[in-house]
């Protein structure tokens, strides 16, 4: 089997083409998907890549959640669609209800662009599974508005259920409420991310090949799971 995961374009993705390298790294098939197509093309799971979808109009996120392609992917993500958002993907998971919480300004008001040590907390989803429980790793983070905040009852949840993906570790780059970088729902399909792992996939350019344990989790989950 041929593991096909999607990447979706939206005008103002910057980040499309690494999240493809790193499908394709990772041994699986990248399949292109437009934002203006409702049509996801039969794949397996969904990437939202990062960048700046619709000039961050609004609020990050607030817009793509509208585009035709999103119908589609939060049709299928609720009846079992694995999705990885990274970045402005995780704000539009946010925005489209299918992760709890939001994604807002930095408490510094800068933007940032730093390699970030991170703590994988949740092995137990479709996305992290490569990895061991505690792992440290280190990926690239780039953004404006990545503080990840939501009520305590919610935050009180997501730590009781183990649905925190990843924390940063030795500083908190953006004010994130406890430190958190990632979130899953609670079937461990639907992640999010802040920093970027589709930057950490080959020695050559990364600082480090510690982010394509996302994408060899889907990989592997995908060819495991056929019949």
């Amino acid at each position: 089997m041929t593991a096909r995961i999607g990447v979706v374009t939206f005008p103002g993705s910057l980040d499309d083409r690494d999240a493809a390298r790193a499908i394709r790294i990772a041994g699986g098939e990248p399949v292109v998907l437009w934002h203006a197509d409702a049509d996801v093309r039969g794949v397996d799971a969904v990437v939202l890549p990062g960048g700046f979808s619709y000039g961050d109009y609004l609020r990050c996120g607030a817009i793509a959640k509208f585009a035709p392609v999103m119908g589609t992917v939060i049709e299928q993500a609720r009846t079992g669609l694995p999705v990885l958002g990274i970045c402005n993907g995780f704000q539009i998971l946010c925005e489209s209800h299918l992760l709890p919480g939001a994604l807002t300004r930095n408490d510094h008001l800068h933007f940032i662009c730093r390699d970030q040590r991170l703590r994988i907390d949740a092995t137990d989803t479709v996305w992290t599974a490569a990895y061991t429980p505690g792992e440290e790793i280190v990926i690239p983070l780039k953004n404006g508005e990545g503080g990840y905040v939501a009520d305590e009852s919610t935050l009180d949840a997501l730590e009781a259920e183990g649905r925190v993906v990843a924390r940063y570790l030795e500083v908190n780059p953006n004010g994130s409420r406890r430190d958190i970088a990632g979130v899953a729902d609670p079937t461990g399909r639907i992640v999010g991310l802040m920093p970027h792992p589709e930057h950490a996939v080959e020695a050559l350019t990364g600082p480090s090949t510690d982010g394509l344990g996302f994408f060899a989790s889907m990989v592997t989950s995908l060819i495991e799971s056929a019949p």
